[in-house]
Formats: C-alpha cells, sequence, structure tokens
C-alpha cells in the first residue's frame, strides 16, 4: 500500500468514526423558541428525540403545550424535571399525568433547576427520583446530570457522590439511565472527566453535550450563564481578535477528538450526542445532519472538518 493510499484510508476511517458518533443525535428546544418555530418538521426528521428545556420561572403549562406539538409532529419530546421548581410532590404527579396523557410520555430529563431556594420538598434531582413517580408513569429514559468541567454551585466530592447514587438508582429503576452533560468547547477535559469517573465506578452511558453553530459573541455569552469550565479558553482565545466575534463557530473539531476517543478506546463511556442550537436551531438541525449522513470532509493537521452539504 502506498503512503497516499494509507493516508487515504485512514481519513476514510475518520470520518466514519465522526458519523458513528452523530447517529441518533438528540436536540433540545424552548418553550420560548418554539413560538418562532413553524414547523418542526421544516429542521428536524421525524422520530428525533428533542429535549424540551424548563428554565427558573417558567410555567410548566409552556413545557406541556410545547411537547405536544412536538409529538403532533413526529418528534419525541424529552421534557426537563426541574427538581427545585416543583412546588409539591402532587404537582409532580399532576405533570406526569399531564404528560403521558397528552404524548405518551416516555422520556425524561432530571435536573436539580437552577433555583437557589427550592419551592418545594425536592432539594435535588435524586429526591424527585425517589418518589419513584417516573416509574409508576412508564418513562422509559430518564436523562440525569453529568458535569464533565465541575460545577460552579457542587463540591466536587458531592457530584461524585451523586453519581455513584445515581447508578445505583439505575439499578432498581425500570427506566434506563443516561448522563445527560453540559456543553463544552474542548474534547481533553470530556475525555478526562470520562476516564475518571469510569475509573470510580460510572456505568452509565453519556450523551455528551456539544454547542451547535453560533457566533463566538453568542457561545461566549451562553457558556458565562451556564458556567462552563475550562474550555470555554477555546472561545477567549479566538475573541481577543474583535472581529471574529461575530464569526459562527461550529464544533468540528471536538467531535472529530471525541469521535477517534470513542472508537479507540473500550473504556469510553459516551454513546450519543445532544445538540445545543444556542444560535438557532435551523442552522445546528441542518449541520448536525450532514455530518450524520457523512457529508463531511477534514480539515489538514487534524484541524476538524467542512461540511459539505450547503445548509443555508
Amino acid at each position: 500500500m502506498s503512503k497516499a493510499d494509507a493516508v487515504d484510508l485512514a481519513a476514510e476511517e475518520t470520518r466514519h468514526q465522526i458519523v458513528d458518533l452523530m447517529q441518533d443525535f438528540t436536540i433540545e428546544t424552548t418553550p420560548g423558541s418554539a413560538a418562532k418555530i413553524a414547523d418542526y418538521r421544516d429542521h428536524l426528521r421525524p422520530g428525533t428525540r428533542v429535549a424540551v428545556t424548563f428554565l427558573p420561572g417558567s410555567d410548566f403549562a409552556d413545557t406541556l403545550a410545547t411537547a405536544a406539538r412536538l409529538k403532533a409532529e413526529g418528534f419525541e419530546p424529552m421534557p426537563h424535571f426541574a427538581a427545585r421548581s416543583i412546588p409539591s410532590r402532587q404537582a409532580l404527579e399532576d405533570y406526569l399525568k399531564a404528560l403521558k396523557d397528552a404524548v405518551d410520555l416516555k422520556h425524561v430529563v432530571a435536573l436539580g433547576g437552577a433555583v437557589d431556594s427550592p419551592l418545594g420538598p425536592f432539594d435535588s434531582s435524586m429526591a424527585m427520583l425517589e418518589t419513584g413517580l417516573f416509574d409508576a408513569y412508564g418513562v422509559e429514559t430518564i436523562g440525569v446530570a453529568g458535569h464533565p468541567e465541575g460545577s460552579p454551585d457542587i463540591a466536587p466530592a458531592a457530584l461524585q457522590q451523586a453519581l455513584d447514587w445515581k447508578n445505583a438508582f439505575a439499578a432498581r429503576s425500570d427506566a434506563s439511565l443516561y448522563i445527560a452533560t453540559q456543553f463544552c468547547f474542548e474534547a481533553a477535559p470530556i475525555i478526562a472527566w470520562d476516564k475518571a469517573i469510569q475509573a470510580a465506578g460510572n456505568r452509565l452511558p453519556i450523551h455528551i453535550g456539544v454547542p451547535g453553530l453560533a457566533t463566538i459573541k453568542t457561545l461566549i455569552n451562553h457558556a458565562k450563564a451556564c458556567g462552563v469550565g475550562p474550555s470555554m479558553r477555546f472561545l477567549t482565545k479566538q475573541a481577543r481578535n474583535v472581529a471574529k466575534l461575530m464569526t459562527v463557530n461550529a464544533p468540528d473539531k471536538l467531535l472529530l477528538d471525541l469521535a477517534r476517543y470513542k472508537a479507540m478506546d473500550p473504556g469510553c463511556g459516551i454513546a450519543r450526542v445532544h445538540m445545543y442550537p444556542l444560535g438557532g436551531l435551523r442552522r445546528s438541525a441542518a449541520w448536525s445532519y450532514a455530518v450524520a449522513d457523512g457529508e463531511l470532509e477534514l480539515k489538514p493537521k487534524d484541524k476538524g472538518f467542512n461540511v459539505t452539504r450547503s445548509i443555508d
């Protein structure tokens, strides 16, 4: 085999690794952004799982309406349950019943929620899960929080204790649990975290958060609001050039590095990608489908890749 043939073979293998990582990606929406989307079918393929976020101060009726709309348009909603924003155990059961009736609820994401003082009896997602109500209403998959870059509000030891609890809970729940992470901008912190939690006994598959297409300025603003850690340096280096602030950034380098890690390390816990469409659903979804379909070409020197399909 010639050197050129070997290079081509390696490039093709890398392309397949990226495509494999992006299969069955999930994505999210907010009730606020739903009001600006005429039809989700213009952007997403049938059956896509779509998380419905619940921000502090939100009305659950908006979550219910967005989930019902997604179901009617052919998608699988994954509503967020923010523990600290739920006023009572009865309210939690009411929410579950309403969603079961409206969308035949199967998938949820259970989070603590960014509220300093709980509105009711649940101070964590664990307290909410312990009620057994998600099993009682036939929920099949539950996403629970993971923090590749740590949390500004939770000590590392407490994060590990919570992850141990979630692994133990998975063994006694009828639902399949997985770890849903915040978005990051570089692979190194994710890989180091994954190796650390696997060594500590984690057995839950990881759905890794990836930022969709957005300007550098938009990504920095979201990263600050969400407490993203060291990988934010990737953005701040670029932001030193003010002219680049409005440049649209794609997560191609991140996905390339994660795809290689997933393919080459048998201990890798990453199972799927969850896209955060921080710059808007349309472009992030179109770009993600292009990658999942293999319409991409690698950049030189392992710097990422470009999609070869027009997404404008």
